[in-house]
Parts: C-alpha cells; sequence; structure tokens
C-alpha cells in the first residue's frame, strides 16, 4: 500500500483540488466498465494541465510509484482499473477538458485528453464540421483513452480507426518529460514515430495529454438502409456492389445476425424490425453526402438496392422515410448490448479476420462453438467492412447463475474462440485493447517475435514500470 507521506508528497505537489484521497470519492473509479474487475487506490490524482502531468509523472518516478491513467473509466477490457493490492494511484485526465483551437479551414482540432467525445462532437458541429468517430459510450469516453487503445466504432469503413484520425499529439512519458507533437505534419521521417507507438498503448508508454484531430465537413444529406440477406457472403457481396456504386459515400454498413435482432425486438421498448421479411442476416447501411449537388443519397442507394435485389444478393429492403425513421434503424444496431445482456449471460468477443474470410467465420465459428459447447448459443454483429465483429457464446437457456457459468466455462470457450480467430488468420482484440482481461490470451497467441517487441518497447520507454502496471504487456509466464 501507499503511505500517507506519498500522498502528501502529490498534495504539496498538485493543490488541493488536484488529489482526491476520500475513499467514498474514489470508490467509483476503481472497478471497470463492465464490473468485473475491481481494485484499489490510495488517491486520485487530478492535473489539470499538461505541466502538472509532468511535475506528477516525475514525482511518481522519483518515489518509484506507479501510475494507471484513467479517462472515462469506459474501457471494456478492465484497461483502465489499479491493481487490487493498492499499489498505483490512479492519474484522471478528467480536469484536463479544454478544446485548445478548432479551425474549420484547416479541418482540425486540438483539444486535451479529458474532452468528452460527444462535447468534441458538439464543439465540431457548431463549426459545420464533425468528427467521425463514434461509440455507444461517447457520452463518457474520453478523446485520450480513444487515442490510447485506438478506438474504432461505427464510421471506420470510410474514415479509420483513431490511429488514422490523429494529425499529433501531446503526451508525458514515464520519466515525466513532455513529447512536444501536436503540429500535424504529413510528412516527418525523424526516425520512430512516436505518435503511432503512443497510439493504441493503453497508457503503458507514457500519458497522453492533447490531441491534433483530423474534422470533416458536416453531412448535408444522409440516407440510411435496412437490408434483409441470406447470409453474410451476400452482406460482403452488397457491400461491394454499393462501394461500386456509391464510391466512398457509405459511411457505414453495420451486419447483425436475426437472433441478435429478435433479442432486441424482445427487449427493447419501441423497436421494430424495418422491413417485412425476417431473414437469417440484416445489412444496416448509410450513405452520407457533404453538399446537396447531384442526385441525393437516398435516391442513389435506391438505386444500388434495387440492383442488390435484382441480382438475388437482397431478399428484403428498406430506406428511413424521416430522420426519425434513421434514428429507429440506428438505435437497434445501438440496443443490440444492451438485449443481449437481457437476453441472458454470455461471453463477448471482440476480434478481426481479414475481410474475405469473415462471411464464412461468422457463419462456421458459431456451428463450431455451439457443437463444442452443447447449450449454448453464438452469433456475431458489428462491421463488417473492416473484419471487425462482436462475437458472442450465449449461455445455456435457463442458467440462472452467469458468474457461475463463466467461471465454469468462460476459459475453454476463450481458448476455443481464440483459437478458431488465430487460424482464421485474426487478431483476438480489433477495437477494445488488451487491458488486463485478454493479457494472458495475448502471451498464448502471439508469436515469440511480436511478444519480445512488445516488451522490449516497453521495456525501453518505462524501465521502472510504472505505467499502468500489468496492461497490455503479458507477463513472462503468460508467453
Amino acid at each position: 500500500m501507499i503511505g500517507q507521506e506519498v500522498i502528501a508528497a502529490f498534495q504539496a505537489l498538485l493543490g488541493a483540488k488536484g488529489v482526491v484521497a476520500d475513499a467514498d470519492d474514489i470508490a467509483p473509479w476503481l472497478s471497470d466498465w463492465r464490473g468485473r474487475y475491481h481494485g484499489a487506490a490510495a488517491a486520485i490524482l487530478q492535473p489539470d494541465s499538461t505541466e502538472q502531468v509532468a511535475a506528477a509523472v516525475a514525482l511518481a518516478a522519483k518515489l518509484r510509484v506507479p501510475l494507471v491513467p484513467q479517462g472515462g473509466n469506459t474501457s471494456m477490457v478492465g484497461g483502465a482499473t489499479p491493481p487490487a493490492d493498492g499499489s498505483a494511484l490512479i492519474l484522471s485526465l478528467r480536469r484536463m477538458n479544454r478544446i485548445r483551437s478548432l479551425s474549420p479551414r484547416d479541418n482540425l482540432v486540438i483539444c486535451e485528453a479529458g474532452v468528452i467525445l460527444s462535447n468534441l462532437h458538439d464543439a465540431a458541429a457548431a463549426e459545420g464540421r464533425r468528427f467521425p468517430l463514434s461509440l455507444g459510450a461517447k457520452g463518457s469516453a474520453t478523446i485520450g483513452g480513444l487515442i490510447s487503445t485506438n478506438a474504432g466504432g461505427t464510421q471506420v469503413l470510410r474514415h479509420g480507426t483513431m490511429r488514422a484520425l490523429v494529425e499529433g499529439i501531446e503526451a508525458v512519458l514515464p520519466d515525466g518529460s513532455i513529447f512536444h507533437g501536436l503540429d500535424a505534419l504529413k510528412k516527418d521521417n525523424r526516425g520512430y514515430d512516436i505518435k503511432q507507438l503512443l497510439i493504441g498503448a493503453e497508457g503503458t508508454l507514457g500519458i497522453v495529454t492533447a490531441a491534433s484531430l483530423r474534422l470533416v465537413p458536416a453531412i448535408a444529406a444522409r440516407a440510411v438502409g435496412w437490408v434483409g440477406v441470406p447470409s453474410p457472403t451476400q452482406a460482403l457481396a452488397l457491400l461491394r456492389l454499393c462501394e461500386a456504386r456509391l464510391g466512398d459515400s457509405v459511411e457505414g454498413f453495420e451486419v447483425i445476425a436475426d437472433d441478435g435482432l429478435g433479442h432486441v425486438l424482445s427487449h427493447i421498448p419501441g423497436a421494430r424490425c424495418p422491413i417485412e421479411t425476417r431473414t437469417p442476416w440484416h445489412v444496416l447501411i448509410e450513405v452520407d453526402h457533404g453538399d446537396l449537388s447531384g442526385p441525393g443519397p437516398a435516391e442513389r442507394l435506391e438505386g444500388a438496392l434495387a440492383e442488390a435485389l435484382e441480382q438475388g444478393i437482397a431478399a428484403d429492403a428498406a430506406i428511413a422515410a424521416n430522420e426519425a425513421q434513421a434514428e429507429a434503424f440506428w438505435r437497434i444496431r445501438e440496443s443490440l448490448s444492451e438485449a443481449e445482456r437481457a437476453q441472458g449471460p454470455a461471453l463477448q468477443y471482440d476480434i478481426s479476420v481479414p475481410v474475405p474470410r469473415m462471411p464464412a467465420f461468422m457463419v462456421d465459428a458459431a456451428a463450431a462453438a455451439e457443437k463444442r459447447f452443447p447449450g449454448t448459443t453464438a452469433s456475431s454483429f458489428g462491421h463488417l467492412g473492416d473484419g471487425n465483429v462482436h462475437f458472442h457464446v450465449r449461455a445455456p437457456k435457463g442458467t440462472s447463475d452467469g458468474p457461475a457459468w463463466i467461471a465454469a466455462e468462460g476459459q475453454a470457450i476463450n481458448a476455443f474462440v481464440h483459437d478458431t480467430v488465430v487460424a482464421a488468420g485474426g487478431s483476438i482484440s480489433a477495437e477494445h485493447g488488451i487491458g488486463q482481461m485478454k493479457r494472458a490470451e495475448l502471451g498464448r497467441l502471439a508469436s515469440p517475435a511480436h511478444l519480445h517487441a512488445l516488451r522490449a518497447i516497453k521495456a525501453a520507454f518505462d524501465p521502472q514500470g510504472i505505467m499502468n502496471p500489468d496492461k497490455l504487456i503479458p507477463r513472462p509466464e503468460e508467453g
């Protein structure tokens, strides 16, 4: 445990508002988003500037006190939860929530790590621009956390992950030095790309304090469609047809198994199937236009879907008649996780495989899981176009004790699913990160070269091991 003399040293450095030491105030930040991991911490450090972050990290390095960076605490893999033994302090970026500049002309915003994603959306919209990344936790997820996990979301198909949207980074390294990299340089060949090393590092190499982010023009008009298809193979064929006919205006393309839709219809009040025909698989597609010239997005999408129906790629289709209906279509997709929880216990996997292999994976992996673990049901949904789906294995019907089922079957199911993913040439983490939940599996499945590189980079940046301990990097005994 960390003694009071250490807390007093940080209080002298950061002031009264810079350190939270009351146990009741700390308690909400000691568990992860899903409630699976629980830690302990004697205090939360709350710097309000990059200089204060640097001073706090320098003091932590001097005292050899581990730090766990935390933003909105929305990690899905326990990546922002402190160790259970109380050996680390939480360093919160929530007070660093300023948008330093926003230039519509340059399509660039510079904001601090604690800015909440939905607030950034609002600020960009006020200037006729948008930040093209959105996800379910947008009301609490912060920019620093999104960068540190290389977050994705529903617009990756067109705009890429955070890695593609970050033009520059400011960060504090483990020795307390400040990396000044906010300049949005299109070309920079001064050796290793520190910015890219910090993106997706989950706070293990340093603490992101601010970022320059790419903006795009606001949407002038959009069309949202719902399409019933026989299989994921037809869904991918539909995507390729839309890409050929509509170009890069395809903003979102989500694939949903019919049983997932059924869970939403059963558990989410007011949810309705957008089409009359219940097909084995469904596609939610959005087409956006940045201007109002030429045929509108609804007209263009209608033409593409008509062609898909003629070719037998699609069985039924509907285009939202207005914004309210478009939002209702999207609400089905955004309610899938909530509906799954209401349905009963399940193990959820955030995985990716190469796009051409994804249709077969979605069908074959589900069938294989159900055969290997009798009584379970398995299906997937997500971003087919970028090869990332959320694959769920649900407990047998009637399972009343979810934690007991997970304790009994979870390790075997985890290994089975992850082995299946790796056999398909995929990744066990597409957008949620590794955190502590997948660390051992990364150690089991990653190649020796991959593990050596991860450990070497970590040791070079953080020789004392004080940055977000026991996250991302497998322990020696784990691989």
